[in-house]
């Protein structure tokens, strides 16, 4: 579904509330030449106490912290953020919702160094499905190892979300989707499993769960950390520190994709190799189902996660 299709018609931009097709910027924008900007992605999910938004304080902590590296002074509190945010879904009278908070360098000088550009903050909310399809978070998808590695830690700050760093992104799932495939794992520099392009990566073997550490060039996940929380809470033994290799990939019983938008999505091949039976494993579907009972609020439990827009 493209936006224009969409009920929605305001973004806040640097403190305004502005029409969708008005909210513009100029062609010189730093951001858009250099990639010089942060950006977080987070989901409000409709309960029986109105729409709440998932992890937020964690989602604009992390966006604060993402700017640092860039020498960026987001000139908005979080406050300002939070309200702005919540008054978006109000406005469009929506019960839940995807967010994108951006802040980015904007339009002044066009040299590599963004001195005395101004910083831009801008907010969108939209309704926004399954990220990779409905069918996907029951019987999983087709995956393949890209050919594109993940940049180090020591190229590029990986824990900091920054637009131009989704162009490593975009050409691995381009890639795996140009071959018939849904979606893409990276490999890091060392040859290790890294994350898909916009997902935190999942492994279960003989019902304990692994996922690759900080170390091997991932992003900080706050999907990937609330359902290691919830698998601990549920009794499972969760490996959140390890490396993984390309190999382990086709013999794990289970494999499962984690992020705000794509949720918690099974994978049921990589590479064409199946994995387990080639369906969603007993371990995926009972953290699936226990996370979707959480951010739908089917339980009292986890609620300093949200925040509710009443």
């Amino acid at each position: 579904m493209g936006f224009d299709e969409m009920d929605v018609d305001t973004i806040w931009m640097d403190g305004e509330y502005v029409d969708w097709d008005d909210a513009q910027i100029h062609v010189l924008t730093h951001g858009l030449h250099y990639g010089s900007g942060v950006f977080e992605g987070a989901r409000c999910y409709e309960t029986e106490k109105g729409p709440a938004i998932f992890r937020w304080e964690e989602h604009l902590e992390r966006l604060f912290q993402s700017a640092k590296p860039y020498d960026m002074d987001i000139d908005h509190t979080k406050a300002e953020l939070t309200e702005a945010t919540k008054e978006l879904i109000r406005r469009q009278d929506l019960t839940s919702c995807y967010i994108r908070p951006v802040a980015f360098y904007g339009y002044n000088s066009l040299g590599v160094s963004p001195k005395d550009c101004p910083t831009r903050t801008a907010i969108a909310v939209w309704p926004w499905g399954a990220y990779l399809g409905e069918d996907a978070l029951e019987n999983g998808i087709d995956v393949m190892v890209s050919s594109w590695r993940k940049h180090a830690s020591s190229q590029i700050p990986t824990n900091a979300k920054t637009n131009g760093l989704y162009v490593n992104s975009m050409l691995a799932g381009e890639e795996a989707r140009r071959n018939g495939y849904a979606e893409a794992i990276v490999l890091n520099k060392e040859g290790n499993v890294a994350e898909g392009p916009g997902e935190n990566v999942f492994l279960v073997r003989d019902g304990e769960i692994y996922t690759p550490g900080l170390s091997e060039s991932i992003l900080d996940g706050i999907t990937r950390d609330t359902v290691i929380e919830l698998a601990e809470d549920l009794g499972y033994t969760v490996h959140d520190n390890v490396s993984i290799s390309r190999g382990e990939l086709n013999t794990a019983d289970e494999l499962f994709f984690t992020g705000s938008a794509a949720e918690v999505t099974p994978i049921r091949k990589v590479d064409n190799v199946v994995i387990g039976d080639g369906s969603r494993g007993p371990v995926t579907e009972e953290l699936q189902q226990r996370f979707f009972e959480v951010v739908e609020r089917r339980t009292d439990e986890y609620d300093e996660w949200f925040e509710y827009l009443e």
